[in-house]
């Protein structure tokens, strides 16, 4: 599993010009699946999201995290997370799930950020998966970090 995590003021995503999901401050997460991603792997990336410090604390350091600053989490889809562009000019998916693999570890992976999110009060948007989306947010920081499992 292939996360890039960005720390936002704000972000939404629109299908067909419809708002899918929306926070204020928090992460905008675009995950990739892999076919061999287990339930281990979703379930320590949920964790590492929703326990990761990288919000200001009082002397500007990142310690603090999202539900000490209420923030949230905005889930996308993002299958060209494993495009491979060492050869040719257009990228191979061929290490990316395929749709009836990634749907269901995208399924799991935005219940358990949802199931432990709701613990700690910090709200769980997704956009849709498979769809076309149009993502908008304002990276605050900016802050970017990329995850593996």
């Amino acid at each position: 599993m292939r996360v890039v995590l960005q720390r936002v003021s704000r972000a939404e995503v629109r299908v067909a010009g419809r708002v899918t999901g929306k926070i204020g401050p928090g992460f905008v997460i675009l995950a990739g699946f892999a076919p061999t991603d287990t339930e281990a792997t979703l379930a320590w990336m949920a964790e590492k999201v929703l326990s990761l410090r990288v919000f200001g604390d009082a002397e500007g350091k990142m310690n603090r995290g999202l539900e000490e600053v209420g923030g949230g989490v905005l889930v996308v889809s993002q299958f060209t997370l494993y495009g491979d562009a060492h050869k040719g000019r257009r990228p191979s998916f061929i290490a990316a799930a395929p749709p009836a693999i990634a749907i269901p570890l995208y399924e799991r992976f935005v219940a358990l950020l949802t199931e432990r999110g709701n613990t700690l009060g910090v709200p769980i948007a997704t956009g849709e998966f498979g769809a076309m989306m149009e993502v908008e947010l304002v990276n605050d920081g900016p802050v970017t970090l990329i995850l593996e499992q």
